[in-house]
């Protein structure tokens, strides 16, 4: 008999629980400091609920239309926005989403101000960084990283709490792992730097085929999808 997706996931998320705390172990970390965060784009809200209760506690959403059809019927969890965010979609997502992964930009940083002040609340963000220099990828050139956080500095609700990254697609995840190594580098030396508005805590590196290379560099939020939904269709 064919397995339901719920089995499916419930196998799946076993699995990569063990593979996270085999990463984290193998790096001298506690498994506690990384979170994973389940990439729920095209899974139904019976699944995705199905996951919340089977213990999964952060979700990501790529698409604002998506995150907003589905919003209202999810059970208790805490919601990001992990796909790449137009400023005049800004008011949809300011104050529903605990974390925007995909700041890219001064005139988006600006957005995220404005409407998070007329909500009279900080939003916490990510710094999206570009770190394999492609062209068709959103993000921030790695030296452009810290202009940028200078900038938003002086933007009393919107608030930096680390950096998130996609690096090139390749063919074996160990490839990545030059990547995830600047990235971490990067993080740690902003983080030394104390800026005002930023805290720094969080490393969001890592989907499905290289989470484990990203824990072992330093990742502290993995964004996992396929490997715990399966394959889906994305059009």
């Amino acid at each position: 008999m064919e397995k339901s997706l719920n089995e499916c996931f419930d196998e799946n998320y076993a699995r990569i629980q063990s593979e996270i705390i085999r990463a984290a172990e193998k790096s001298g970390r506690d498994p506690q400091e990384i979170t994973l965060l389940a990439a729920t784009k095209t899974v139904s809200v019976e699944v995705i609920n199905h996951a919340i209760e089977s213990g999964l506690q952060v979700i990501g959403e790529n698409r604002v239309q998506e995150l907003l059809s589905k919003y209202d019927a999810f059970l208790p969890v805490e919601k990001h926005l992990i796909g790449h965010l137009q400023t005049n979609k800004v008011k949809d997502v300011v104050g529903k989403v605990t974390l925007i992964h995909s700041v890219d930009s001064l005139k988006l940083a600006a957005a995220i101000q404005k409407q998070a002040e007329k909500l009279g609340i900080v939003q916490r963000v990510l710094i999206e960084v570009n770190i394999g220099g492609e062209e068709s990828k959103s993000g921030v050139c790695p030296d452009e990283v810290l202009p940028l956080m200078e900038e938003i500095a002086a933007m009393p609700n919107v608030f930096v709490c680390g950096l998130m990254a996609i690096p090139p697609i390749c063919n074996r995840p160990e490839e990545n792992r030059k990547y995830f190594s600047k990235m971490r580098q990067m993080f740690l030396d902003i983080r030394a730097k104390k800026m005002d508005n930023s805290s720094m805590e969080i490393l969001s590196m890592g989907m499905s085929d290289d989470f484990a290379v990203a824990i072992e560099e330093g990742a502290t939020l993995v964004r996992v999808g396929t490997a715990l939904f399966g394959k889906r269709n994305y059009n």
